[in-house]
Protein backbone atom coordinates (compact mmCIF):
# COMPACT_ATOMS: atom_id res chain seq x y z
CA UNK A 1 0.00 0.00 0.00
CA UNK A 2 1.11 3.31 -1.17
CA UNK A 3 1.84 5.83 1.65
CA UNK A 4 -1.23 8.13 2.32
CA UNK A 5 -0.97 11.73 1.16
CA UNK A 6 2.75 10.89 -0.76
CA UNK A 7 3.84 14.30 -2.91
CA UNK A 8 5.45 14.44 -6.34
CA UNK A 9 8.99 14.72 -4.68
CA UNK A 10 8.58 11.95 -2.78
CA UNK A 11 9.10 8.59 -3.17
CA UNK A 12 8.16 5.68 -1.88
CA UNK A 13 10.68 2.27 -2.41
CA UNK A 14 8.37 -0.16 -0.85
CA UNK A 15 7.05 -0.56 -4.79
CA UNK A 16 8.24 -0.68 -7.82
CA UNK A 17 11.69 -1.72 -9.75
CA UNK A 18 14.60 -1.67 -7.18
CA UNK A 19 17.36 -0.76 -8.98
CA UNK A 20 15.00 1.91 -10.81
CA UNK A 21 14.31 3.34 -7.42
CA UNK A 22 18.27 3.48 -6.08
CA UNK A 23 19.01 4.87 -9.30
CA UNK A 24 16.46 7.23 -8.88
CA UNK A 25 17.29 8.23 -4.98
CA UNK A 26 20.91 7.98 -5.84
CA UNK A 27 21.54 9.50 -9.11
CA UNK A 28 20.70 13.03 -7.49
CA UNK A 29 22.35 12.57 -4.51
CA UNK A 30 25.53 11.68 -6.38
CA UNK A 31 25.27 14.54 -8.55
CA UNK A 32 24.48 16.37 -5.30
CA UNK A 33 27.77 15.30 -3.44
CA UNK A 34 29.25 16.28 -6.73
CA UNK A 35 28.84 19.73 -6.35
CA UNK A 36 29.69 19.93 -2.91
CA UNK A 37 32.84 18.56 -3.36
CA UNK A 38 33.31 20.45 -6.52
CA UNK A 39 33.00 23.67 -3.98
CA UNK A 40 35.53 22.40 -1.39
CA UNK A 41 37.87 21.45 -4.38
CA UNK A 42 37.43 25.25 -6.02
CA UNK A 43 38.83 26.47 -2.45
CA UNK A 44 42.25 24.60 -2.77
CA UNK A 45 41.94 24.98 -6.63
CA UNK A 46 42.01 28.76 -5.88
CA UNK A 47 44.63 28.95 -3.74
CA UNK A 48 46.61 26.65 -5.18
CA UNK A 49 46.73 28.29 -8.57
CA UNK A 50 48.06 32.03 -7.52
CA UNK A 51 50.92 30.44 -5.71
CA UNK A 52 49.98 30.39 -2.26
CA UNK A 53 51.54 27.26 -1.66
CA UNK A 54 51.72 27.69 2.31
CA UNK A 55 47.86 28.28 2.59
CA UNK A 56 47.11 25.38 0.03
CA UNK A 57 48.90 23.30 2.04
CA UNK A 58 46.60 24.78 4.98
CA UNK A 59 43.50 24.35 3.64
CA UNK A 60 43.93 20.54 3.02
CA UNK A 61 45.36 20.13 6.85
CA UNK A 62 42.46 21.50 8.33
CA UNK A 63 40.16 19.00 6.17
CA UNK A 64 40.64 15.89 9.27
CA UNK A 65 38.92 18.60 11.92
CA UNK A 66 36.07 19.90 9.32
CA UNK A 67 35.22 15.87 8.46
CA UNK A 68 35.31 15.53 12.15
CA UNK A 69 32.18 17.83 12.32
CA UNK A 70 31.10 16.99 9.47
CA UNK A 71 31.39 13.51 10.60
CA UNK A 72 29.55 14.23 13.58
CA UNK A 73 26.59 15.77 12.36
CA UNK A 74 25.73 13.51 9.07
CA UNK A 75 25.66 10.51 11.77
CA UNK A 76 22.93 12.41 14.04
CA UNK A 77 20.95 13.33 10.70
CA UNK A 78 20.91 10.15 9.65
CA UNK A 79 19.47 8.68 13.01
CA UNK A 80 17.07 10.93 12.40
CA UNK A 81 16.40 9.88 8.71
CA UNK A 82 16.21 5.74 9.64
CA UNK A 83 13.58 6.96 12.24
CA UNK A 84 11.59 9.71 9.43
CA UNK A 85 12.52 6.96 6.89
CA UNK A 86 11.24 3.74 8.63
CA UNK A 87 7.41 5.55 10.15
CA UNK A 88 7.15 7.00 6.45
CA UNK A 89 7.14 3.62 5.27
CA UNK A 90 4.77 2.29 7.77
CA UNK A 91 2.50 5.16 7.38
CA UNK A 92 2.65 7.16 10.48
CA UNK A 93 2.59 10.71 9.53
CA UNK A 94 2.34 11.37 12.94
CA UNK A 95 5.53 9.90 14.06
CA UNK A 96 6.96 11.32 11.14
CA UNK A 97 5.98 15.08 12.43
CA UNK A 98 7.56 14.04 15.65
CA UNK A 99 10.82 13.32 14.33
CA UNK A 100 11.01 15.99 12.62
CA UNK A 101 10.34 19.04 14.65
CA UNK A 102 12.31 17.18 17.38
CA UNK A 103 15.58 16.72 14.89
CA UNK A 104 15.17 20.75 13.89
CA UNK A 105 15.02 21.69 17.58
CA UNK A 106 18.33 19.20 18.20
CA UNK A 107 20.10 20.88 15.01
CA UNK A 108 19.59 24.28 16.21
CA UNK A 109 20.92 23.60 19.98
CA UNK A 110 23.73 21.81 18.34
CA UNK A 111 24.38 24.93 15.98
CA UNK A 112 25.55 26.99 18.90
CA UNK A 113 27.41 24.56 20.80
CA UNK A 114 29.52 23.64 17.76
CA UNK A 115 30.33 27.06 16.67
CA UNK A 116 30.89 28.08 20.52
CA UNK A 117 33.35 24.79 21.02
CA UNK A 118 35.02 24.80 17.92
CA UNK A 119 36.17 28.05 17.80
CA UNK A 120 37.32 27.44 21.42
CA UNK A 121 39.03 24.52 20.55
CA UNK A 122 40.71 25.22 16.65
CA UNK A 123 44.15 26.30 19.04
CA UNK A 124 44.43 23.01 20.77
CA UNK A 125 43.30 20.74 17.51
CA UNK A 126 45.87 22.37 15.35
CA UNK A 127 48.46 22.26 17.39
CA UNK A 128 47.58 18.31 18.18
CA UNK A 129 47.68 17.71 14.27
CA UNK A 130 50.93 19.95 13.23
CA UNK A 131 53.02 20.03 16.74
CA UNK A 132 56.26 21.50 16.31
CA UNK A 133 57.74 20.33 12.71
CA UNK A 134 59.49 22.08 10.26
CA UNK A 135 57.59 24.37 8.41
CA UNK A 136 54.41 24.49 10.74
CA UNK A 137 55.21 28.29 11.74
CA UNK A 138 54.10 29.22 8.08
CA UNK A 139 51.24 26.80 7.95
CA UNK A 140 49.35 27.54 11.59
CA UNK A 141 48.05 31.40 11.09
CA UNK A 142 46.71 30.23 7.96
CA UNK A 143 44.99 26.56 9.20
CA UNK A 144 43.54 29.32 12.40
CA UNK A 145 42.08 32.01 10.38
CA UNK A 146 40.09 29.27 7.91
CA UNK A 147 38.64 27.27 10.93
CA UNK A 148 38.27 30.31 12.68
CA UNK A 149 35.76 31.80 10.11
CA UNK A 150 34.75 28.18 9.59
CA UNK A 151 33.46 27.28 12.68
CA UNK A 152 31.58 30.89 12.76
CA UNK A 153 28.90 30.33 10.28
CA UNK A 154 28.99 26.61 10.66
CA UNK A 155 24.77 26.54 11.74
CA UNK A 156 24.13 26.64 7.86
CA UNK A 157 26.19 23.42 7.42
CA UNK A 158 24.47 21.65 10.02
CA UNK A 159 20.76 23.02 9.15
CA UNK A 160 21.36 22.63 5.52
CA UNK A 161 22.60 18.67 5.95
CA UNK A 162 19.41 17.88 9.00
CA UNK A 163 16.89 19.33 6.58
CA UNK A 164 18.03 17.33 3.79
CA UNK A 165 17.96 14.20 5.56
CA UNK A 166 14.89 14.88 6.51
CA UNK A 167 13.79 15.58 2.31
CA UNK A 168 15.90 12.22 1.90
CA UNK A 169 14.23 10.38 4.66
CA UNK A 170 10.81 10.44 2.01
CA UNK A 171 13.02 9.44 -1.12
CA UNK A 172 13.03 13.27 -2.10
CA UNK A 173 16.33 13.54 -2.96
CA UNK A 174 16.41 15.98 -5.92
CA UNK A 175 15.40 19.08 -4.15
CA UNK A 176 18.39 18.93 -1.72
CA UNK A 177 20.83 18.30 -5.16
CA UNK A 178 19.48 21.82 -6.74
CA UNK A 179 20.25 23.64 -3.52
CA UNK A 180 23.59 22.31 -3.82
CA UNK A 181 24.05 23.44 -7.04
CA UNK A 182 23.38 26.64 -5.81
CA UNK A 183 25.81 26.67 -3.22
CA UNK A 184 28.38 25.42 -5.39
CA UNK A 185 28.07 27.84 -8.11
CA UNK A 186 27.82 30.73 -5.41
CA UNK A 187 30.85 29.00 -3.83
CA UNK A 188 33.22 29.34 -7.20
CA UNK A 189 31.86 33.10 -7.77
CA UNK A 190 32.81 34.05 -4.11
CA UNK A 191 35.57 32.24 -4.04
CA UNK A 192 37.10 33.90 -7.33
CA UNK A 193 35.91 37.51 -5.55
CA UNK A 194 37.17 37.08 -2.40
CA UNK A 195 40.47 35.77 -3.42
CA UNK A 196 41.38 36.70 -6.91
CA UNK A 197 39.60 40.23 -6.56
CA UNK A 198 39.73 41.51 -3.53
CA UNK A 199 43.36 39.27 -2.18
CA UNK A 200 42.06 38.05 1.06
CA UNK A 201 43.56 34.50 0.61
CA UNK A 202 42.74 31.91 2.86
CA UNK A 203 40.27 33.87 4.70
CA UNK A 204 38.13 34.78 1.76
CA UNK A 205 38.29 30.92 0.63
CA UNK A 206 36.64 30.07 4.27
CA UNK A 207 34.11 32.67 4.23
CA UNK A 208 32.94 31.94 0.30
CA UNK A 209 31.88 28.28 2.07
CA UNK A 210 30.33 29.76 5.03
CA UNK A 211 27.93 31.48 2.55
CA UNK A 212 27.71 29.09 0.42
CA UNK A 213 26.43 26.85 2.83
CA UNK A 214 24.25 29.36 4.68
CA UNK A 215 21.83 29.95 1.27
CA UNK A 216 21.83 26.04 0.66
CA UNK A 217 20.60 26.05 4.63
CA UNK A 218 17.94 28.65 3.77
CA UNK A 219 16.44 27.30 0.73
CA UNK A 220 15.94 24.05 2.60
CA UNK A 221 14.40 25.77 5.77
CA UNK A 222 12.04 27.41 3.12
CA UNK A 223 11.09 23.94 1.49
CA UNK A 224 10.62 22.31 5.15
CA UNK A 225 7.99 25.27 5.71
CA UNK A 226 6.25 25.75 2.70
CA UNK A 227 5.78 21.92 1.39
CA UNK A 228 2.50 20.34 1.70
CA UNK A 229 3.67 16.96 3.00
CA UNK A 230 4.38 15.07 6.09
CA UNK A 231 7.65 16.84 6.38
CA UNK A 232 6.56 20.79 6.65
CA UNK A 233 8.09 22.07 9.16
CA UNK A 234 5.58 24.29 11.49
CA UNK A 235 7.62 26.73 13.88
CA UNK A 236 4.99 26.60 16.60
CA UNK A 237 5.19 23.14 16.93
CA UNK A 238 9.12 23.17 17.04
CA UNK A 239 9.80 21.39 20.53
CA UNK A 240 11.49 18.09 21.72
CA UNK A 241 9.55 14.92 21.79
CA UNK A 242 12.07 13.21 24.36
CA UNK A 243 11.13 9.58 23.30
CA UNK A 244 10.75 10.42 19.90
CA UNK A 245 14.72 11.99 20.45
CA UNK A 246 15.90 9.08 22.47
CA UNK A 247 15.02 6.73 19.07
CA UNK A 248 16.83 9.37 17.04
CA UNK A 249 20.21 9.81 19.25
CA UNK A 250 20.03 5.48 19.79
CA UNK A 251 20.54 5.30 16.23
CA UNK A 252 22.27 8.37 15.53
CA UNK A 253 25.13 8.39 18.05
CA UNK A 254 27.22 5.33 17.11
CA UNK A 255 27.51 6.72 13.59
CA UNK A 256 28.27 10.26 14.46
CA UNK A 257 30.67 8.53 16.76
CA UNK A 258 32.64 6.20 14.48
CA UNK A 259 32.13 9.10 11.88
CA UNK A 260 34.08 11.46 14.26
CA UNK A 261 36.83 9.77 15.50
CA UNK A 262 37.43 8.13 12.14
CA UNK A 263 37.74 11.67 11.02
CA UNK A 264 40.01 12.70 14.10
CA UNK A 265 42.27 9.59 13.79
CA UNK A 266 42.52 11.18 9.87
CA UNK A 267 44.55 14.25 12.33
CA UNK A 268 47.31 11.74 13.43
CA UNK A 269 47.58 9.89 9.77
CA UNK A 270 48.18 14.10 9.01
CA UNK A 271 51.06 14.12 11.16
CA UNK A 272 52.49 10.69 9.88
CA UNK A 273 52.44 12.24 6.24
CA UNK A 274 54.18 15.52 7.48
CA UNK A 275 56.68 13.47 8.71
CA UNK A 276 57.79 11.26 6.06
CA UNK A 277 60.87 11.18 4.42
CA UNK A 278 62.74 13.57 3.56
CA UNK A 279 61.55 15.73 6.05
CA UNK A 280 62.62 18.84 3.93
CA UNK A 281 59.99 18.00 1.57
CA UNK A 282 56.74 18.57 4.57
CA UNK A 283 55.05 20.84 2.75
CA UNK A 284 54.94 19.23 -0.56
CA UNK A 285 53.81 16.40 0.92
CA UNK A 286 51.04 17.73 2.73
CA UNK A 287 50.21 19.15 -0.71
CA UNK A 288 50.09 16.30 -2.22
CA UNK A 289 47.99 14.37 0.04
CA UNK A 290 45.96 17.69 -0.02
CA UNK A 291 45.58 17.09 -4.09
CA UNK A 292 45.04 13.09 -3.10
CA UNK A 293 42.45 13.73 -0.69
CA UNK A 294 40.22 15.78 -2.87
CA UNK A 295 39.77 13.20 -5.77
CA UNK A 296 40.01 10.52 -3.01
CA UNK A 297 36.58 12.07 -2.39
CA UNK A 298 35.38 11.99 -5.66
CA UNK A 299 36.02 7.96 -5.75
CA UNK A 300 34.02 7.66 -2.12
CA UNK A 301 31.10 9.49 -4.42
CA UNK A 302 29.19 6.28 -5.45
CA UNK A 303 28.97 3.87 -2.89
CA UNK A 304 28.38 7.07 -0.34
CA UNK A 305 25.96 8.15 -2.30
CA UNK A 306 24.10 4.57 -2.65
CA UNK A 307 24.73 3.78 1.00
CA UNK A 308 22.10 6.39 1.86
CA UNK A 309 20.31 5.63 -0.95
CA UNK A 310 20.34 1.95 0.59
CA UNK A 311 19.57 3.46 4.14
CA UNK A 312 16.44 4.65 3.21
CA UNK A 313 15.22 1.62 0.87
CA UNK A 314 15.71 -0.62 4.18
CA UNK A 315 14.32 1.64 6.33
CA UNK A 316 10.87 2.03 4.80
CA UNK A 317 10.65 -1.66 3.68
CA UNK A 318 11.11 -2.72 6.96
CA UNK A 319 8.53 -0.12 8.45
CA UNK A 320 6.10 -2.36 5.98
CA UNK A 321 7.63 -5.18 7.30
CA UNK A 322 9.10 -6.48 3.59
CA UNK A 323 12.35 -7.87 5.09
CA UNK A 324 12.95 -9.99 1.80
CA UNK A 325 12.80 -6.57 -0.63
CA UNK A 326 15.33 -4.49 2.06
CA UNK A 327 17.75 -7.39 1.79
CA UNK A 328 17.56 -7.57 -2.17
CA UNK A 329 17.92 -3.88 -2.13
CA UNK A 330 21.24 -4.06 -0.49
CA UNK A 331 22.82 -6.45 -2.53
CA UNK A 332 21.71 -4.48 -6.15
CA UNK A 333 23.33 -1.72 -4.41
CA UNK A 334 26.40 -3.23 -3.50
CA UNK A 335 26.74 -4.79 -7.69
CA UNK A 336 25.66 -0.67 -8.83
CA UNK A 337 27.91 0.65 -6.77
CA UNK A 338 30.86 -1.58 -7.66
CA UNK A 339 30.28 -1.00 -11.30
CA UNK A 340 30.25 2.31 -10.93
CA UNK A 341 33.51 2.44 -9.11
CA UNK A 342 35.58 0.69 -11.62
CA UNK A 343 34.37 2.83 -14.23
CA UNK A 344 35.79 5.72 -12.42
CA UNK A 345 38.93 4.22 -11.20
CA UNK A 346 40.04 3.78 -15.20
CA UNK A 347 40.78 7.59 -15.96
CA UNK A 348 41.64 8.57 -12.12
CA UNK A 349 44.64 6.11 -12.60
CA UNK A 350 45.38 7.09 -16.12
CA UNK A 351 44.98 10.86 -15.77
CA UNK A 352 46.42 11.08 -12.36
CA UNK A 353 49.47 13.57 -13.44
CA UNK A 354 47.12 16.05 -15.15
CA UNK A 355 44.27 15.66 -12.14
CA UNK A 356 46.86 16.48 -9.54
CA UNK A 357 48.33 19.46 -11.53
CA UNK A 358 44.97 20.70 -11.85
CA UNK A 359 45.13 21.53 -7.78
CA UNK A 360 48.75 22.34 -7.38
CA UNK A 361 51.07 22.34 -10.48
CA UNK A 362 53.93 22.61 -7.82
CA UNK A 363 56.01 19.58 -9.66
CA UNK A 364 56.81 17.71 -6.52
CA UNK A 365 53.28 17.74 -5.38
CA UNK A 366 52.09 16.09 -8.68
CA UNK A 367 54.82 13.58 -8.97
CA UNK A 368 53.96 12.44 -4.76
CA UNK A 369 50.03 13.12 -5.58
CA UNK A 370 50.41 10.63 -9.10
CA UNK A 371 52.01 7.82 -7.05
CA UNK A 372 49.23 8.43 -4.12
CA UNK A 373 46.70 7.77 -6.58
CA UNK A 374 47.91 5.02 -8.64
CA UNK A 375 48.97 2.89 -6.05
CA UNK A 376 45.59 3.34 -4.04
CA UNK A 377 42.72 3.59 -6.52
CA UNK A 378 42.66 -0.17 -7.37
CA UNK A 379 41.47 -0.65 -3.51
CA UNK A 380 38.71 1.47 -3.99
CA UNK A 381 36.44 -1.34 -5.23
CA UNK A 382 36.81 -2.86 -1.48
CA UNK A 383 35.14 -0.05 0.08
CA UNK A 384 31.63 -0.56 -2.20
CA UNK A 385 31.25 -3.37 0.57
CA UNK A 386 31.95 -1.09 3.43
CA UNK A 387 30.00 1.19 2.42
CA UNK A 388 26.13 -0.74 0.72
CA UNK A 389 25.89 -2.78 3.65
CA UNK A 390 26.79 -0.73 6.42
CA UNK A 391 23.96 1.91 5.03
CA UNK A 392 21.70 -1.17 4.90
CA UNK A 393 22.70 -2.01 8.68
CA UNK A 394 22.07 1.63 9.71
CA UNK A 395 18.61 1.52 7.89
CA UNK A 396 17.73 -1.70 9.70
CA UNK A 397 18.54 0.40 13.09
CA UNK A 398 21.75 -1.52 13.53
CA UNK A 399 24.33 1.49 13.47
CA UNK A 400 26.03 0.01 16.27
CA UNK A 401 27.86 -3.21 14.03
CA UNK A 402 29.24 -0.60 11.66
CA UNK A 403 30.38 1.87 14.55
CA UNK A 404 32.71 -1.12 16.10
CA UNK A 405 33.57 -2.46 12.39
CA UNK A 406 35.30 1.05 10.97
CA UNK A 407 36.64 1.91 14.63
CA UNK A 408 38.59 -1.19 15.20
CA UNK A 409 39.73 -1.13 11.03
CA UNK A 410 40.12 2.33 10.82
CA UNK A 411 41.23 3.82 14.21
CA UNK A 412 42.55 1.40 16.08
CA UNK A 413 44.46 -0.79 13.50
CA UNK A 414 45.38 1.69 11.38
CA UNK A 415 47.09 3.56 14.07
CA UNK A 416 48.96 0.49 15.10
CA UNK A 417 49.82 -0.14 11.53
CA UNK A 418 51.24 3.41 11.29
CA UNK A 419 53.18 2.89 14.41
CA UNK A 420 54.56 0.02 13.89
CA UNK A 421 55.25 1.08 9.80
CA UNK A 422 57.15 4.42 10.15
CA UNK A 423 59.40 3.19 13.54
CA UNK A 424 60.21 -0.24 12.46
CA UNK A 425 59.57 -0.82 9.03
CA UNK A 426 59.60 2.57 6.35
CA UNK A 427 58.94 5.67 6.82
CA UNK A 428 58.61 6.14 3.08
CA UNK A 429 55.42 7.39 1.01
CA UNK A 430 53.78 4.69 -0.03
CA UNK A 431 53.98 2.05 3.22
CA UNK A 432 52.43 5.40 5.40
CA UNK A 433 49.80 5.95 2.28
CA UNK A 434 49.09 1.95 2.77
CA UNK A 435 47.47 1.83 5.87
CA UNK A 436 44.14 3.39 4.38
CA UNK A 437 43.38 0.01 2.25
CA UNK A 438 44.84 -2.34 4.57
CA UNK A 439 41.97 -0.39 7.02
CA UNK A 440 39.26 -0.77 4.17
CA UNK A 441 40.12 -4.78 3.85
CA UNK A 442 39.94 -5.39 7.14
CA UNK A 443 36.63 -3.32 7.51
CA UNK A 444 35.39 -5.07 4.64
CA UNK A 445 35.82 -8.87 6.73
CA UNK A 446 33.83 -7.31 9.63
CA UNK A 447 30.72 -5.64 7.59
CA UNK A 448 30.25 -8.89 5.91
CA UNK A 449 30.53 -10.65 9.07
CA UNK A 450 28.20 -8.65 10.57
CA UNK A 451 25.40 -8.30 7.78
CA UNK A 452 25.34 -11.50 7.60
CA UNK A 453 24.66 -12.57 11.00
CA UNK A 454 22.37 -9.76 11.62
CA UNK A 455 18.51 -10.21 12.03
CA UNK A 456 16.82 -7.78 10.59
CA UNK A 457 13.13 -6.39 12.02
CA UNK A 458 11.67 -3.00 11.82
CA UNK A 459 11.11 -3.72 15.75
CA UNK A 460 14.45 -2.33 16.13
CA UNK A 461 13.72 1.46 15.11
CA UNK A 462 10.02 1.20 15.96
CA UNK A 463 9.73 0.04 19.24
CA UNK A 464 8.19 2.11 22.59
Amino acid sequence: MAFVGAKRHELDMTRGNIAGNLIRFAFPLLLGNLFQQLYNMVDTWVIGQWGLEAEYSAVGTVGPIINMLIGLFVGLSGGAGVVISTYFGAGNTKKVHDAVHTSIVMTLVLSVLFTVLGIALTPVMLDLMLQSKVENSALLPYATTYLTIYFAGVSGLLVYNMGSGILRAVGDSKRPFYFLVVSAVLNIVLDIVFVVGFRMGVAGVALATVLAQLVSATLTVIVLLRTDSCVKLILKDLRVDFPMLGKIVRIGIPTALQLAITAFSNVFVQSYIGNINPISHQTEHLGAWTTYAKLDQIMFLPPQSLSVAVMTFVGQNLGKGDVARAKKGAGIAYLQSSAITAVIMIPLMVFAPQLSGFFNDSPLVVEYATILLRTLTPFYLICSVNQIFSGALRGAGNTRAPMINMLVAFVLFRQIYLFVMTNYISNDLIPVAMSYPAGWVLCCVLTLISYFFFRFDKSRVMEK
